[in-house]
């Protein structure tokens, strides 16, 4: 029995727990929040660095407040070297928690893999690993552990496979999507995983680049209005215009898929998930060398590339085109279009005119006419020079334009 003084000890210390209970209840209550913030749930993923490798463990720092430990069997390679050192991050899932020890794997698989295991792994989102027994009406058959799964063509990559026959017999890593009638009817999925690895490339990718930036990328698609480029887990597209200074007719003619390139990323558009690049801006720019390659009233040989209503663009090297005007073409005569006197691939000597660099504009005359007025000129000039300076009785102009039109017949 207690005294009376044991009592009163007892009010005096229940009115102070009740004092400090309406003091601090809110920010118990919100500790209490916080605490179970920390707590796992079975299946959640998390990332942590490698805090040391041991004979059968691999710890990991979780950011909670015990250790996390994986079977060091998951990251063996098929020679039994680890492949993780330690600083190394990691991605795992919880699995179960005791005596402070987080137990966590990158997946779930083997022939311990009874129907309990995979229950829970299909209940928690855990990746289980499955060989591919055999194709059926569909799809596949995949051996998880003890168990049998299907796998619908759909679901075991990002894109079609071209050979499904060559699948048989991997080990590959499966999310299952259904299980049903105690394991009975299971239905798994890898391309699930794919995308979630894709999406996490992605983002990453994405946070690491910027405007201006040069990658490296591999040409996974090609089409008519240009190239999709892989620059390390997203695609970003490369128009036909960006392609070369030169103008690109055919995209197949110049790029092939798996094709390694080095590109500049041009703009991001982050709220439409777009990215634009660039090879041209990777190249020199063959303008650069105009002036002193194509100086004003040089003669040169070039390729009509294109033909349109005012005139004939004329390919003098790659990436630098000039234009002959319609009027230029038609010989003295009116013409209705360029394709009256010259078609497309066809080549021909052209001269110089003039050059406008700021707006990357050649105008072009043709070299025969252009020959031909340069001569008659010279001529007026030296008869012009020799009427006034010569004797008298020197002869007409027939007969000082007679030899040049004679050496020309010849």
């Amino acid at each position: 029995m207690k005294s009376k003084h044991d009592i009163d000890d007892d009010d005096e210390m229940l009115e102070d727990v009740e004092e400090a209970d309406d003091v601090s209840f809110a920010e118990l209550f919100e500790q209490d929040g916080k605490q179970d913030k920390r707590w796992l749930e079975p299946g959640q993923k998390l990332t942590g660095k490698v805090l040391k490798i041991g004979n059968e463990w691999i710890f990991m720092d979780t950011g909670q407040k015990g250790e996390g430990v994986i079977e060091r069997k998951e990251f063996l390679d098929s020679d039994g070297n680890v492949t993780v050192a330690e600083g190394d991050s990691i991605t795992a899932y919880f699995l179960s928690s005791s005596h402070g020890e987080m137990r966590f794997t990158t997946k779930l698989g083997g022939a311990a893999s009874g129907s309990t295991q995979l229950e829970q792994a299909w209940q928690a989102g855990v990746p289980v690993e499955g060989v591919i027994e055999k194709e059926i009406k569909g799809g596949y058959e995949v051996k998880l552990g003890t168990s049998r799964a299907f796998c619908p063509y759909s679901q075991i990559a990002l894109r079609r496979v071209e050979n499904p026959e060559a699948l048989i017999g991997t080990r590959l890593t499966f999310r299952i999507s259904e299980y049903a009638e105690n394991g009975r009817n299971i239905v798994v999925s890898r391309r699930a995983l794919l995308e979630e690895e894709q999406q996490r490339l992605k983002e990453e990718v994405q946070a690491g680049i910027t405007e201006g930036m040069t990658v490296a990328g591999t040409v996974t698609s090609l089409q008519d209005y240009g190239a999709f480029i892989d620059i390390g887990g997203i695609e970003g597209l490369l128009p036909v215009s960006e392609i070369g200074w030169s103008r690109v007719k055919d995209v197949r003619e110049v790029l092939s898929i798996g094709q390694q390139l080095k590109v500049i990323v041009k703009s991001i558009d982050r709220e439409k998930d777009r990215i634009s690049l660039s090879l041209k801006d990777t190249l020199a720019d063959p303008w650069e060398e105009v002036p002193a390659k194509f100086p004003e009233g040089s003669y040169h040989s070039g390729t009509i590339a294109r033909l349109d209503t005012f005139g004939a663009f004329v390919t003098l090297s790659d990436g630098v085109d000039g234009l002959l005007h319609i009027s230029k073409l038609g010989a003295g005569k009116r013409i209705n279009h360029p394709r009256d006197v010259v078609k497309e691939g066809e080549q021909l000597e052209v001269k110089i005119e003039s050059i406008d660099r700021a707006n990357r504009r050649i105008s072009l005359a043709l070299a025969g006419p252009a020959r031909a007025a340069a001569e008659e000129e010279a001529t007026m000039t030296e008869f012009r020079r020799q009427s006034e300076d010569g004797p008298k009785g020197m002869g007409t102009l027939a007969d000082m334009i007679r030899p040049r039109v004679q050496r020309g017949k010849k």
